[in-house]
């Protein structure tokens, strides 16, 4: 009878504490490697427009980011917690007349938003010589295959150019070196280059946008100014790729960076152990 009785404490106790257990976890409604997901956080998402794939996506960055040091917590109560913090240390920043760049007072959303770009580009600093490493023969072959994308501004443009007075005349030709109109000029320039890498006018640009449509030897529609009128010959182009291969490396080695982070956070979620446990009533 005492072992019965033992025995039976021992159920009772299991269920209680299984209880109190369940009860301690109404609230979670997935998790994501034992990283739990609750009602109030999967609302919070829905409501800035997430879906829940995003939120295991994000969810994996966080518990990525946890890993390498970036963060102490994935947990969606301290993110609130540190919202907060963050919010108070730039108003008394702030009360104590220091600059305080960006946002004063974040909503959740913005300071969810700013933390996950933060924690992305923290990651792919950490982890930019091992899995998101980028080689040198990467960048080159990103390069050669888009190479006219990329080309832009270290091609220099070879033109004619023709100024006739007045309105356009009705008939052009085939080469502009050939028209004879009265009063007309006829120039031969060439524009791009180091030049039209930056800083580029009015003008400039209005030039650019004429060139770059033309194939070589074909003539512009005309292009009417102040009692004139003008037209362009492209007579060819030339590009400097090795210019124009120092000018975007680096911007090509970070897009390259990007797509490698990108799929290895797909590849890290995929590999995950995610649960789900959502109501009808969670989604709405």
């Amino acid at each position: 009878m005492k072992k019965l009785l033992a025995g039976l404490a021992l159920v009772i106790a299991a269920l209680v504490i299984t209880g109190a257990v369940l009860a301690h976890r109404s609230d979670v409604v997935g998790s994501i490697d034992g990283h739990d997901v609750t009602r109030d956080e999967l609302v919070f998402h829905r409501d800035n427009g997430r879906t829940l794939a995003d939120v295991w996506t994000d969810k994996t960055i966080f518990v990525l980011a946890q890993e390498q040091g970036l963060t102490d917590s994935v947990d969606y109560d301290d993110f609130l917690d540190e919202v907060e913090r963050e919010n108070k240390r730039r108003a008394d920043a702030i009360a104590k007349g220091e600059t305080v760049y960006g946002v004063t007072d974040f909503a959740p959303e913005e300071y969810y938003t700013h933390r996950l770009a933060e924690l992305r580009t923290g990651l792919e600093k950490k982890l930019g010589d091992g899995p998101l490493l980028v080689t040198d023969a990467e960048v080159r072959q990103k390069f050669e295959a888009s190479k006219a994308d990329w080309s832009a501004n270290a091609t220099t443009y070879a033109y004619t150019k023709l100024v006739v007075p007045g309105p356009a005349p009705t008939t052009i030709g085939d080469r502009l070196a050939d028209v004879r109109i009265p009063g007309a000029k006829l120039s031969r320039e060439t524009y791009g280059g180091a030049a039209a890498t930056t800083g580029l006018s009015t003008h400039d640009q209005d030039l650019m946008a004429v060139l770059t449509k033309l194939a070589p030897g074909q003539i512009s529609s005309p292009v009417p100014g102040t009692g004139q009128t003008t037209y362009y010959e492209l007579d060819g182009t030339t590009v400097d790729e090795s210019a124009a291969f120092a000018t975007y490396s680096q911007r090509i080695r970070a897009a390259l960076v990007e797509e490698k982070f990108d799929r290895y956070i797909q590849s890290r979620e995929q590999d995950s152990h995610i649960e789900v446990d959502i109501n009808p009533e969670d989604v709405q």
